[in-house]
């Protein structure tokens, strides 16, 4: 009787459960909707394959985030924003024209000379200023001209050593340097140099200032070291 007992008692338990799951109605991803409240209270995915459940937060981000997608934020180069100036090299490359694309430097009037288009003036413009007025300007020769304007070589910014050093006069400032790079460069000052006296003359807001410079300590390489990055036109003076 116990035996019989035990097994009507699964029998209808088993009944219950189907019964539960037979009046839930399917969702259109195939779950119940008691696996859509569980879902709802923070539980399980409600079926394999589906996307998982993200907060309001992690969406917008995936969104404004461009690296989410795989995509580097727009960010113009340095290049982008130089200013071609007198001396600079330039190559100029007209796309399927090779005899418009060369190398050209910009003269001390700051005028450049092509093919067809005879002088041009290119002080104070960007590269892509340039190639947008080339572009315009070959119209009646070339059908939808591409120009590429690079600069090849930065000769337009200069600074000036001066003084007991080995090698004194304009050096390039074609990126980051810094007055101990330069005094290295030029070949380090002379014995008679009074190191402990340098100095720099640069023009702030359109008036020269003095800026001291302490050779001793910027040799220590240390943080506090004080080396002193160059600006186009700084002179040093080594006494």
């Amino acid at each position: 009787m116990k035996v019989v007992s035990s097994v009507k008692v699964g029998f209808l338990a088993m009944s219950a459960l189907v019964s539960v799951y037979a009046v839930a109605p399917l969702n259109s991803a195939g779950q119940t909707s008691l696996q859509d409240k569980e879902a709802s209270k923070g539980g399980s995915p409600a079926a394999p394959g589906t996307t998982s459940n993200k907060t309001k937060v992690e969406q917008a981000k995936d969104k404004s985030d461009p690296k989410a997608h795989g995509t580097p934020p727009d960010a113009d180069s340095a290049m982008d924003s130089y200013r071609i100036g007198v001396e600079d090299e330039l190559q100029i490359s007209v796309w399927r024209e090779p005899e418009l694309s060369m190398p050209v430097q910009v003269r001390p009037d700051g005028m450049i000379t092509l093919p067809l288009i005879n002088d041009l003036a290119v002080v104070g413009l960007t590269t892509r200023e340039l190639q947008a007025s080339l572009s315009e300007k070959l119209k009646p020769f070339v059908n939808e001209p591409q120009v590429t304007v690079i600069v090849r070589n930065i000769r337009s910014r200069k600074v000036y050593l001066m003084g007991q050093v080995a090698r004194p006069g304009p050096y390039p400032l074609n990126g980051r340097k810094t007055v101990l790079q330069l005094i290295t460069e030029a070949g380090g000052p002379s014995p008679f140099a009074k190191t402990g006296s340098i100095y720099i003359i640069r023009t702030v807001n359109g008036q020269q200032v003095r800026i001291g410079f302490n050779y001793k300590k910027a040799l220590s390489a240390k943080p506090d070291a004080g080396d002193i990055f160059l600006v186009p036109d700084d002179r040093v003076v080594i006494p």
